[in-house]
């Protein structure tokens, strides 16, 4: 949607939500989500529009979640109660409906192996994502009050998760951090890059497990959960997920995705206060790549 201003000194979120069918609410997670432009930049919400400001609105189709179809998508479902499961996600799932792929996802596979909670958003009983091509371990709850909670939980940082890459080159550090704002990449709107421009703050930690002749094996650990937040910090300090097609050195070392597995998760039940602790091996791909290097001789 591209409308033209024709007013000054209306906020920018009142000016769409007055010159549209969307809700301020709606407006303002759009901006929030950095799919609203005047022309061409970001802007906040409270930004004051011009005459002539040119605003482009991008809005998805919806996905009506009441019709999708349960897939009878096969899930390694780690553990389970009337809450909520650990799942250990398979590379190339896709975890989101969206427009054009509404019948094969994560979401779908839940619907036919349990029900999840259906609060109107495009991820029912989804808490955090995962890449299509990146496999392991993640949460879904199983209702509304389970999803806030654990929601919470991920935002306050109460959710410890644990991550193994293999990337390009080597890291001479045994560990580093990586505390560094990530918002979307201005000049590829696709994709997320480290920005000072309406950005996040988002922090990685990392320790070197094993080198390589040409690689490193590395273990990650989130401390912010930021979309593409590992694969876009390790290509900011040039040691790129290995055979990852976007922030990659786009040279694929096999037909699998990026090699980067979550490998493990841990948190306190939030309703019936247990702690929880899993962690799953990464799939035969990632440890058959990590052989090869291993062939190739350790550095």
């Amino acid at each position: 949607m591209k409308l033209e201003v024709n007013e000054d000194a209306i906020r920018l979120d009142s000016y769409i939500a007055l010159n549209s069918d969307l809700s301020r609410s709606r407006v303002a997670k759009l901006i929030s989500e950095s799919k609203v432009l005047v022309n061409g930049k970001e802007k906040s919400a409270s930004y004051k529009v011009k005459i002539g400001d040119i605003i482009e609105v991008g809005i998805e189709e919806e996905i009506d979640f009441e019709n999708l179809e349960p897939a009878n998508i096969p899930l390694d479902i780690i553990y389970g109660d009337q809450y909520l499961m650990i799942i250990n996600k398979q590379s190339g799932l896709v975890v989101h409906p969206a427009p054009g792929h509404v019948k094969d996802t994560l979401v779908n596979a839940l619907l036919y192996h349990s029900k999840v909670s259906k609060d109107g958003t495009f991820r029912p009983g989804i808490v955090h994502r995962l890449d299509k091509d990146t496999s392991g371990l993640m949460v879904v709850a199983k209702d509304a009050k389970t999803m806030e909670l654990l929601s919470e939980m991920i935002k306050n940082k109460k959710i410890e998760r644990h991550y193994l890459a293999i990337v390009d080159g080597v890291i001479m550090h045994e560990t580093g951090t990586i505390d560094a704002p990530i918002g979307r990449d201005e000049a590829n709107r696709q994709k997320m890059a480290v920005t000072a421009h309406n950005s996040k703050e988002a922090i990685t930690n990392f320790k070197v497990l094993k080198r390589f002749k040409n690689n490193t094996l590395i273990e990650c650990i989130l401390e912010t959960g930021r979309t593409h937040q590992i694969r876009v910090h390790l290509n900011y300090i040039k040691h790129s997920v290995s055979n990852d097609p976007v922030y990659g050195n786009h040279k694929n070392v096999t037909e699998f995705g990026q090699m980067l597995h979550s490998k493990s998760i841990r948190f306190v039940h939030p309703i019936t206060g247990k702690e929880l602790y899993f962690e799953q091996e990464p799939p035969h791909e990632f440890l058959d790549y990590l052989r090869s290097l291993e062939s190739e001789g350790e550095e």
